[in-house]
């Protein structure tokens, strides 16, 4: 059966476009970059954050370890593709992590089939726009996979719409601080919140939230992270990384009104201590769940 071989290297920051570059001149239909280290606490953000120091957000152009996938004919030669791309560069090539072998098949309904819908407590399911919603009277989220994190699959988005569908206060205003798909913001909506908006440094995550919001028909403010802050909400729910998560201590915080709740996920458990040392003293930050090892944190703000 026709098909193709992947071949998968890894190389530093620096050399990541310069080597995605030599491959695809070489013969490679594309490549593909992800962070070596997704997935595991040395996992970075491609963006800097409000708080981030400008060196910092500016160190940050790529990953620090990459892993390139390139994409060949099956008929050729992932040696010579390899040795012509490095000879245009002038450098060794990199050891190959792996050669893997991709059959031809209906790719459409591959990529579906690996999206089941997804329960959440006893409330909530996300559902592929592809499958017809149940009729077990859980409320249920359409949203598809696309460029923007989150699709409820895991374990950091989980937590937080496990927060959400236990504890949302009936009418409460929401703020989604990096949503990503906007499956937060618009899980809020559904639960009844009263005014929800969604936050992101990111472009293409402000335009996945409004256009999943209008699929899901609910309303959704959308903002640009550099934009006004809005008003202090009843309840926070900030889905990022343990490192923006402890830059932003100040901006989440201020965020939350008196008597309201902050959330945090996209933290491991290990690194609990040091995130909740952030919010302290004007949050006492408390596990309020744990699934795989991600940890959600939850605090309530004095009035």
């Amino acid at each position: 059966m026709p098909g193709w071989t992947e071949l998968l290297i890894e190389v530093g920051r620096d050399d990541a476009e310069p080597w995605s570059d030599a491959l695809l001149e070489a013969g490679a239909l594309s490549v593909q970059a992800e962070d070596a280290d997704a997935e595991s606490p040395d996992e970075q953000p491609l963006y800097g954050e409000p708080g981030m120091p400008a060196a910092a957000a500016s160190a940050l152009p790529g990953w620090r370890r990459t892993v390139l996938t390139a994409l060949l004919e099956a008929a050729a030669d992932p040696a010579a593709v390899l040795r012509e791309a490095a000879d245009a560069l002038g450098v060794a090539a990199p050891p190959v992590l792996a050669l893997r072998a991709v059959a031809d098949q209906d790719w459409v309904r591959l990529t579906q089939s690996q999206f089941e819908p997804i329960p959440i407590g006893d409330r909530l399911v996300i559902t592929p726009s592809w499958h017809e919603p149940g009729d077990d009277g859980r409320i249920s989220i359409e949203l598809d996979p696309g460029l923007a994190f989150g699709t409820g699959s895991h374990p950091t988005t989980r937590l937080c719409l496990q927060w959400l569908e236990r504890s949302l206060p009936a009418g409460a205003t929401v703020i989604d601080y990096g949503c990503g798909s906007g499956i937060l913001a618009i899980a809020a909506a559904r639960l009844g919140a009263s005014r929800v908006t969604g936050v992101d440094i990111d472009p293409q995550a402000l335009v996945a939230t409004r256009d999943n919001a209008a699929r899901n028909r609910v309303e959704v403010e959308v903002r640009a992270s550099a934009d006004p802050r809005p008003e202090p909400a009843d309840v926070v729910v900030a889905n990022i990384l343990s490192s923006p998560l402890k830059l932003l201590a100040p901006v989440l915080t201020d965020l939350v009104r008196p008597g309201g709740s902050l959330v945090l996920s996209g933290v491991l458990e290990r690194q609990v201590d040091e995130v909740a040392a952030a919010y302290a003293p004007r949050l006492a930050m408390a596990v309020a769940g744990i699934v795989d090892g991600w940890a959600c944190l939850a605090a309530t703000k004095p009035r």
